[in-house]
């Protein structure tokens, strides 16, 4: 019976061999479904720990540990193998026959069975690996962290010596001292940055920087060196405590201590400083405005960080104003080293000013800056000494009230509307925005400074004249709106209606509660309702159809300040405008007046009245005028009245004079009309009336030969203000004395003229006298000449730098505009600014100029009748980018003579036909 046992033992173990491999093939599809079900309890454990790690990571002081990440690799190879050895085995089960019972391939289905019996097995052990308490490890803090800092200007030698004190053992701490502004956190960032360009080699192993301020306590910066070295210090735990956190982190390291912006003594054992000393060789260094600050820091070295000197100040400043602003004009360097040097070598103010003043590119923007600078020193105080005052300089820039508020005045006109700059800053100036200047050009360069700032501030755009008009975003003329209403709050307190197409203007009893109001642009032909309005300001109807004003309207005004009535169809001015004692501005231009009451001499505070293009105005009565006192703005130009007497005589039938206008100490600005050659004579005579004109209109002046009248007289060269000169209907006129005066060793012309208009001078001829002028008339910017008949060319124009719009007209005799080859016409950028060009009549003309000539800024070329002009100053260089269109004929396009075809086609598709 021995060799029985044997045999049932060996009987046994196949038994149990067969049974198993049974069970791997009968269980195949059951045990599939187990596999797939705990590869998707794996797969969500999985997406489990990636959520915590994301968590984690998310607060950026973690990271995932490489045990999670070892894992997670594991999960995504199990994932994989899972996939084939499921789909596998859903094959056998497909591949079975006898009705599904019977594998096809027995061996083949019990290896696949057996792969997934162990793999579920394996399944299973990964997933309670995947039960982590922590799935991620706060990060160690980087030793330095780089700050964003603008490169240091002067400062080589300060930082070398602070440097110097880093690496002296004696000295734990340090303190950076001066003026706000003067660059003590740009040296302060210098000194982070250098220890990252150098590495923390093995003497420092944290470097921390802390903003301090002056509302700053002893928990901020324990949060922020906390948060610094990576510590999870607790809000609800106490100071000491917190203390203690910080102490036991940084006592086992070698740390330099950054503190920016002390105002007071920060006790570094409250808040868990280690002292530092030559033994933990760690360091300290903090900036403060105060040198007493830095004995109560306890500061080992004191060093005062001292104002730029002036080469390396000057530097600074060109750099932030950058190269179009300082070439803008010959003389802007010069009144930009002069605001430099109002800065005093401040960084702060250097490049705060620099940045503002870069979009400044006019002598007016830059002649404001430097008066805002020395007016307004003293009235500053606060922060430093001088600090104050330059910051204040730059925030009023931006952000005053006086700006702000002349930015909502911009809301009262209409949507879309170019906005005339000088009418603008006159209303500013009505309104009393631009106060506390004795000059009025002054005050004038104050309004075009705001302009440009609000420019600068996106609040205004340009027109379609850049030098001349503004608009307004019609969003931001909502903002505007919304904000002088307060929000919403009083939306009665700017009532504007302004080119809506009122027939009508609104009821009365909106205007109660208005500060401002605008109706103008609008069809109102009438005003029957007498307001009350006890806060108006400012009252704007120009632009209506507005006929009559009734009696009694102004009664209930006392506080209007500005009123404008031009562009109206008034004939009269109500008798109760004499109820306006507060009237400042008062604009009757484009009216049908027809004359100025006498009653206008009640308007005490007056100090612009416009009067100008009033072509029914026959009568200005005597004393009228110079019974407004205070008046700094008067301009008559265009009017008709022009007869004015040479000297004040009273009585009736007498009308305003000459003298009279003399008679007005504050008048800065002058526009006027003059008929007669006496009066004219006695103009010129004048030591005031020449050099305060902006607008000197001469027409009509019988046997007027010469302008000035007489060798002895003033000359066009000393009118300082003169804008516009109009000469009309003299048809005697032949010498028209544009005196040229030496200055810094060249001639030029001495007239700031900005309009030149000639018109029906047939004996009209420009003396010269002397050699041509490098430059002349700088300002001058619209040139027309009209019936000009003796005139051969118009070589004086290549000294004009900022000409934009020539305009030619019935000249007979011109045969050239620039005669012959003048060297400087290429040297001074003659035409650069040119915008325009209109040619019409010409009939001899020959030449604009004899070479090509680049005119970056050309925009129209127009020519009419004019045969003989050949040839144009063009080549391909000419005009790119600018040009939109050369009308004329097509006889005379197709008989212009170019360099080459290439030329010619490349103008060709700016060619129109004329409409003329």
């Amino acid at each position: 019976m021995d060799f029985v046992s044997p045999i049932i033992d060996i009987i046994s173990r196949l038994w149990d061999c067969v049974a198993r491999r049974k069970n791997y093939i009968r269980g195949l599809e059951e045990n599939l479904g187990s596999l797939s079900s705990a590869m998707g309890e794996l797969k969500n454990v999985r997406n489990d720990v990636k959520r915590r790690i994301d968590i984690a990571e998310g607060q950026q002081k973690m990271r995932h540990r490489d045990q999670v990440e070892g894992w997670l690799q594991m999960v995504e190879t199990m994932e994989h193998e899972v996939d084939v050895i499921i789909q596998d085995g859903y094959q056998q089960i497909s591949n079975r026959c006898l009705g599904g019972y019977c594998p096809m391939n027995c061996c083949s289905s019990y290896k696949v069975g057996k792969r997934v019996a162990k793999k579920l097995t394996a399944v299973a052990e990964l997933q309670n690996k995947g039960d982590f308490s922590d799935v991620a490890d706060r990060k160690l803090p980087a030793p330095v962290e780089a700050m964003p800092s603008r490169p240091t200007v002067g400062m080589d030698l300060m930082f070398k010596n602070v440097w110097g004190y880093l690496e002296d053992d004696h000295v734990g701490i340090v303190g950076l001292y001066g003026m706000g502004g003067v660059g003590k956190t740009t040296l302060l960032k210098k000194i982070n940055n250098e220890f990252l360009q150098q590495g923390t080699r093995d003497s420092y192993v944290m470097v921390i920087w802390v903003v301090v301020s002056k509302e700053s306590s002893v928990r901020r910066v324990q949060k922020d060196i906390g948060e610094r070295l990576g510590l999870a210090l607790q809000e609800d735990a106490s100071q000491d405590a917190r203390a203690r956190d910080i102490f036991n982190v940084l006592s086992n390291k070698r740390f330099v201590l950054l503190l920016d912006d002390i105002w007071d003594r920060v006790d570094l054992e409250s808040v868990g400083i280690p002292h530092p000393d030559g033994r933990n060789k760690s360091k300290v260094v903090f900036t403060t405005r105060s040198e007493a600050v830095c004995g109560r820091m306890d500061a080992q070295k004191k060093i005062r960080i001292e104002c730029l000197l002036w080469h390396e100040a000057w530097d600074l400043f060109q750099e932030k104003v950058g190269k179009d602003a300082l070439n803008a004009h010959p003389e802007i360097p010069e009144l930009a080293a002069t605001v430099a040097k109002e800065c005093a070598g401040l960084p702060l103010a250097l490049i705060t000013i620099g940045r503002t003043m870069a979009s400044k590119k006019t002598l007016q923007e830059w002649n404001h800056a430097i008066t805002v600078l020395r007016k307004s020193a003293a009235e500053f105080s606060g922060m430093g000494d001088e600090v104050f005052p330059l910051l204040k300089f730059s925030y009023d820039s931006l952000q005053n009230d006086t700006i702000r508020s002349c930015f909502l005045y911009c809301s009262l006109f209409p949507e879309d509307l170019e906005i005339e700059k000088e009418e603008l800053i006159q209303y500013w100036i009505g309104e009393g925005y631009l106060d506390g200047f004795d000059d009025m050009s002054e005050a004038r360069n104050q309004g075009h400074d705001i302009i440009g700032t609000l420019k600068l501030a996106c609040l205004l755009e340009s027109g379609h004249n850049d030098d001349g008009d503004v608009k307004m975003h019609d969003v931001i003329r909502d903002l505007a709106l919304w904000i002088a209403c307060e929000c919403g709050r009083k939306k009665d307190k700017f009532l504007v209606q302004a080119r809506v197409g009122l027939i009508e203007a609104p009821e009365v009893e909106k205007w109660t509660e208005a500060e401002r109001i605008s109706l103008m642009c609008n069809d109102i032909m009438t005003l029957t309702e007498i307001p009350t309005c006890p806060n108006l300001l400012t009252l704007l109807l120009q632009r209506n159809q507005l006929k009559v004003v009734p009696e009694g309207f102004f009664n209930f005004l006392p506080a209007l300040r500005v009123l404008d009535l031009s562009w109206t169809t008034l004939r009269n001015i109500p008798a109760g405008i004499t109820e306006l004692v507060e009237l400042q501005y008062l604009n009757l231009s484009r009216t049908g007046i027809q004359t100025l009451p006498g009653e206008l001499k009640k308007l005490v505070k007056l100090k612009y009245l416009d009067v100008s293009s009033t072509p029914r105005l026959r009568t200005i009565p005597h004393k009228v005028i110079s019974e407004i006192s205070r008046l700094q703005v008067l301009n008559l130009y265009d009017a008709y009245f022009g007869d004015w007497e040479v000297e004040a005589r009273g009585g009736d039938g007498h009308g305003a004079s000459i003298e009279e206008l003399e008679w007005l100490k504050h008048l800065k600005a002058l526009g006027i009309n003059i008929k007669t050659v006496h009066a004219l004579q006695r103009f010129f005579n004048s030591q005031k009336l020449p050099r305060c004109t902006n607008y000197l209109c001469i027409k009509e002046c019988q046997s007027l030969i010469s302008i000035p009248p007489s060798p002895s007289s003033s000359t066009l060269g000393n009118m300082k203000c003169l804008e516009v000169f109009d000469c009309r209907n003299c048809f005697d006129l032949e010498d028209l004395a544009i005196s040229w005066m030496v200055g810094e060793g060249k001639n030029c012309f001495s007239s700031s003229l900005e309009r030149l208009l000639l018109r029906d001078l047939p004996k009209l001829r420009i003396i010269r006298g002397g050699p041509l002028p490098h430059v002349c008339f700088q300002n001058l910017n619209f040139v027309l000449i009209d019936n000009c008949n003796t005139l051969k060319d118009l070589t004086w124009l290549f000294g004009t730098p900022n000409l934009q719009i020539l305009r030619l007209f019935n000249c007979m005799g011109i045969e050239e505009i620039i005669c012959g080859e003048v060297a400087e016409v290429e040297e001074l950028n003659t035409f650069s600014r040119l915008k325009s060009i209109w040619f019409e009549d010409l009939p001899e003309l020959k030449s604009i100029y004899w070479h090509a000539l680049p005119f970056p800024s050309l925009v129209t070329i127009e020519v009419y009748r004019s045969p003989k002009l050949k040839k144009l100053p063009l080549d391909s260089n000419s005009a790119k980018n600018t040009l939109k269109m050369i009308k004329g004929s097509k006889k005379w396009w197709d008989e212009l003579e170019w360099e080459d075809e290439t030329i010619k086609s490349t103008f060709l598709p700016y060619f129109e036909l004329d409409s003329l």
